[in-house]
């Protein structure tokens, strides 16, 4: 699909985007999380700074990121080490045929 010419809204400043029409949404919402995020942090702490407020949002969702790719690969550890057990009494069960 084509691309497309959007505004985001990201700490009150407004970002011109090129995107392909199918990460439209996806893109518009991580600009709502991250303003969402942003919101949290001024509610609760006493930094009204945009710049520390998005270091903190940058901070959290690399975070979250990172986490997720260790969990990621713990899984893929997991999972492969399932295979090769059934991999294994697969080739016992057909060896004894």
């Amino acid at each position: 699909m084509g691309e497309i010419s959007i505004k985001i809204n990201i700490a009150d400043r407004v970002y011109p985007l090129r995107v392909n029409m199918e990460e439209e949404e996806i893109i518009r919402r991580a600009a709502r999380l991250i303003n969402e995020r942003i919101k949290e942090y001024q509610e609760n702490y006493a930094v009204r700074d945009k710049q520390d407020l998005l270091s903190m949002c940058v901070l959290h969702y690399a975070t979250s990121s990172l986490k997720a790719e260790s969990k990621g690969a713990v899984e893929d550890t997991e999972v492969t080490e399932k295979v090769y057990q059934l991999d294994h009494l697969l080739s016992e069960f057909f060896s004894k045929q």
